[in-house]
C-alpha cells in the first residue's frame, strides 16, 4: 500500500543492509520456529519483466481462457499447450507445474486465532457485534477489565447481544433484560417467577479471547482447546523504541481480496499516485522477488526495485491471515534500524472484511512526529478507498464467474509473484474453510450473505445513536462505502477527534455570529473594523472544523471522476 513506502525504501542516511538469510524462522513468527512447521526452502532466480507490448496482447488472445498462477520456483514439466518462449519470460504460464501442485494439507479454519479488534478501541461502555467469516460473535470489557466473548445470540428469543448494554460488567440482552457474566451464565431473568432458578440451558456458548501485543485475538473452535503457541508473535513490536500507528478498517470485499492487494507492491505507483510523497505513476517498473520459504502456513521472500538489491524488503504471509513487510537496515553509526509494516486481515463474511494495520520504525521521523494520529488515520482510509472500486468488482466477477484463479488471472513474474503463492496456498487449504477462491480450486459460499441491517429511512436517522455509537446527521444504516462507518467508528482516536471538532464548529461559529451582530451595533469605526476581523477569524476557524471532519467522514474521490 501507498503507506508502507516510507519504510519499504528508506534510505536517507542510512548505508548498509543486513542479510536477510536469518530473518526467516523467527524475525516475523519466532512461534513457527518452536512449532517446527515442516517446509521448503526453495531457491528463486530474480525475475524481470522485458517484454514488449505486442507479446502481452498475443497471450490475452491465444490463452484467454487459460490463465494461471503458479509460483516461480522449479519447473519440472511443460505440457501441450504451453506457452511460448516469449511468454515464459514474463507470464506464470497455465501449462507449468510444479512437485506438490495440487495438494492437500490438514486444515480447520476454526482451529485458529483471528485478530479481533485493537485492544484501545474496544469501548468500555457498549458491547461490539464483530465476525469472523459468517459466524457472528460479541466481544465487551467485563467489570474486572477482562475482555469476554461470546456467541452474538440471547438463548432466550435470538436476539443480538452486540445489540445490548453493558450494566455493572455484565452484558444485558435489551430485548428482556436477560444479562450474562463472565463465562457465560446467565445471572439475571426478570421475567421469572420468585424463587424460580434460571435454567441451565439460559447459558451462552464463549470463545476464548486473548490480548496481545495490543490486539485482541479470539479462538473460533469449541471442539479443542486453544493453542496460544499459535497467537503470532512480532518481534519488533517488542523491541526498545519501536513506535507504531495503528488503524482499523472495515471493507466491502473479500479478506483473500484484501491480502492480495497488500501483497501486491506493483499497484503502489499507480493506484495510489501522489499520495504520499514515495509513490509517484513514473516509477511504476519491474520488481524483483525471491521466494525463500513455504510452508503448510505460508510463505516467505525478499522483493524490491532494481535499486534496491542491496537493501531488499522481507514479506511473510503467515495463516490464517497475517502479511507483514519487515526491513533491517543498519545506518552509518552502526545503529540497526527495524521497520515494519503489518496488516491482520479478519474474514468478516461474505464480501467483507476487517483489517488491523500496524506500522512501525524504531527510527522516529521528525516530519512525522509532527502530525497528529487522526491526520494518519485519514490517509490510510484515503488509500483503501483509492483501491475499493477495484477490489469490489473483482469480488464481484470472482463470485460470477464461479472459476479458480488460473483461468481468470494474467500474472506477471515481475509484479505478481506473491499474489500467485497465495492463490495456491489455498489450493492446499481451501478444503477446510468455509468457501474459498485458490489457483486450480474454488469453493463459492453454500449459503446467502446475512443482511445485517435492512435499508434505513427517516425513522431508522431519528433514532440513529450518537456519532460515537454510528449515525452522524444523514448518515443513517452503516454503510461500508463511507470512510465513517469503516473506521471512524471503529478509532476511538478519530471519534474523539470528530467529536471535538464538532463541539468547536459549532461554538466558533456561535461566535462568529455573536460578533458580527455586535459589529452591526456598535457605532465606533475602531469597534466595528475590530469585530469584523473577529467574525472573519472566527468564521475561518469554523471552517477549518468542518475541514477537518469532512477529511475523517468524507470518501476520497479521484479528480477525473469528481462533478
Amino acid at each position: 500500500m501507498g503507506l508502507l513506502q516510507p519504510i519499504l525504501y528508506e534510505t536517507s542516511s542510512l548505508s548498509k543492509t543486513l542479510s536477510y538469510s536469518h530473518l526467516i524462522p523467527h524475525t516475523c513468527f519466532p512461534s513457527t520456529a518452536k512449532r517446527r512447521t515442516a517446509k521448503t526452502v526453495i531457491t528463486v532466480s530474480e525475475l524481470r519483466l522485458s517484454s514488449p507490448k505486442d507479446v502481452l496482447q498475443h497471450k490475452l488472445k491465444r490463452h484467454n481462457s487459460k490463465r494461471s498462477i503458479l509460483c516461480s520456483a522449479s519447473v519440472t514439466e511443460v505440457v501441450d499447450g504451453g506457452l511460448s518462449a516469449e511468454d515464459e519470460k514474463v507470464l506464470f504460464g497455465s501449462s507449468v507445474e510444479e512437485k506438490g501442485d495440487g495438494l492437500k494439507v490438514e486444515y480447520d479454519w476454526e482451529q485458529e486465532w483471528y485478530p479481533l479488534y485493537l485492544a484501545n478501541d474496544v469501548p468500555e461502555d457498549s458491547p461490539l457485534g464483530l465476525t469472523v467469516f459468517d459466524k457472528q460473535i460479541v466481544l465487551y470489557k467485563d467489570g474486572n477489565g477482562d475482555f469476554q466473548c461470546y456467541e452474538d445470540r440471547c438463548p432466550h428469543r435470538l436476539a443480538k447481544l452486540s445489540e445490548g448494554q453493558l450494566i455493572d460488567g455484565r452484558l444485558e440482552c435489551l430485548y428482556h433484560g436477560w444479562q450474562f457474566e463472565g463465562d457465560g451464565k446467565c445471572v439475571r431473568i426478570p421475567q421469572l417467577p420468585a424463587g424460580a432458578k434460571i435454567p441451565r440451558a439460559a447459558c451462552l456458548r464463549t470463545y476464548e479471547v486473548k490480548n496481545s501485543q495490543g490486539v485482541i485475538w479470539v479462538w473460533m473452535s469449541n471442539k479443542k482447546a486453544p493453542n496460544f503457541e499459535k497467537i503470532p508473535w512480532f518481534e519488533n513490536f517488542a523491541r526498545p523504541g519501536f513506535k507504531d500507528v495503528s488503524t482499523i478498517h472495515e471493507l466491502p470485499y473479500d479478506h483473500s481480496i484484501l491480502l492480495e492487494n497488500l501483497m501486491d507492491p506493483a499497484h503502489v505507483p499507480i493506484s495510489h499516485d501522489r499520495t504520499d510523497w514515495m509513490s509517484k505513476r513514473e516509477d511504476a517498473q519491474a520488481l524483483l522477488f525471491k521466494l525463500m520459504e513455504r510452508t503448510d502456513r505460508g510463505f516467505a521472500g525478499q522483493w524490491g526495485r532494481e535499486q534496491d538489491k542491496e537493501t531488499p524488503s522481507f514479506l511473510r504471509f503467515e495463516a490464517p491471515c497475517v502479511l507483514q513487510n519487515n526491513r533491517e537496515i543498519v545506518g552509518k553509526d552502526g545503529v540497526t534500524h527495524y521497520f515494519t509494516g503489518l496488516f491482520l486481515c479478519r474474514p468478516a463474511g461474505q464480501g467483507k472484511s476487517m483489517l488491523i494495520v500496524r506500522f512501525g520504525r524504531t527510527k522516529t521521523l521528525l516530519l512525522a512526529s509532527l502530525f497528529p494520529k487522526w491526520y494518519f488515520h485519514q490517509n490510510a482510509c484515503k488509500v483503501f478507498e483509492q483501491d475499493m472500486g477495484f477490489l469490489s468488482s473483482q469480488n464481484e466477477f470472482l463470485m460470477k464467474e464461479n472459476k479458480p484463479t488460473k483461468e481468470l488471472y494474467l500474472n506477471l513474474k515481475s509484479s505478481d509473484t506473491w499474489v500467485a503463492e497465495y492463490r495456491k496456498w489455498m489450493d492446499k487449504v481451501g478444503h477446510g474453510m468455509p468457501y474459498h477462491f485458490g489457483h486450480s480450486t474454488i469453493s463459492l459460499p453454500k449459503e446467502p450473505a446475512v443482511v445485517e441491517h435492512a435499508p434505513a429511512g427517516f425513522f431508522a436517522n431519528v433514532s440513529a445513536s450518537l456519532p460515537a455509537k454510528g449515525g452522524l446527521g444523514m448518515m443513517q444504516a452503516p454503510n461500508l462505502s463511507n470512510r465513517y462507518f469503516r473506521h471512524v467508528v471503529h478509532c476511538k482516536n478519530c471519534r474523539n477527534v470528530v467529536k471535538a471538532f464538532e463541539f468547536w464548529k459549532k461554538s466558533l461559529s456561535a461566535v462568529a455570529v455573536i460578533s458580527a451582530a455586535m459589529a452591526i451595533l456598535v457605532t465606533g469605526r475602531q469597534w466595528k473594523a475590530l469585530l469584523l476581523v473577529s467574525t472573519a477569524i472566527f468564521s475561518a476557524a469554523a471552517y477549518a472544523c468542518s475541514s477537518a471532519i469532512a477529511l475523517n467522514t468524507t470518501n476520497f474521490i479521484r479528480t477525473h471522476r469528481r462533478l
